[in-house]
């Protein structure tokens, strides 16, 4: 049987030296006591990030939207008789 060693996850994290404000600081300090900073900062930057390509998507999203709308419309008025027609035809 084969077994797999399991690395924990401090094993992958490397330094990172930054600067932040004062203020940023005593933000931090309220709600990240010392010794969690980095999981917090770590478990922030992601959110932020997960935001912002949530962001980006939705902005990508409307504008296909709006570039296909003419098309879209067009296509939804032909197939708009069709519908009405089975809806006649079978009482669907």
């Amino acid at each position: 049987m084969k077994t797999e060693s399991k690395k924990t996850t401090t094993q992958f994290r490397r330094r990172l030296d930054i600067m932040v404000s004062p203020d940023t600081i005593e933000l931090l300090d309220r709600v990240a006591p010392k010794g969690t900073r980095s999981r917090f900062i770590e478990q922030a930057v992601r959110f932020f990030i997960g935001k912002r390509a949530q962001a980006k998507l939705r902005a990508e999203l409307k504008k296909g939207a709006l570039a296909r709308a003419k098309l879209d419309r067009q296509l939804a008025e032909e197939w708009a008789g069709i519908d009405a027609k089975v809806w006649e035809k079978y009482g669907v």
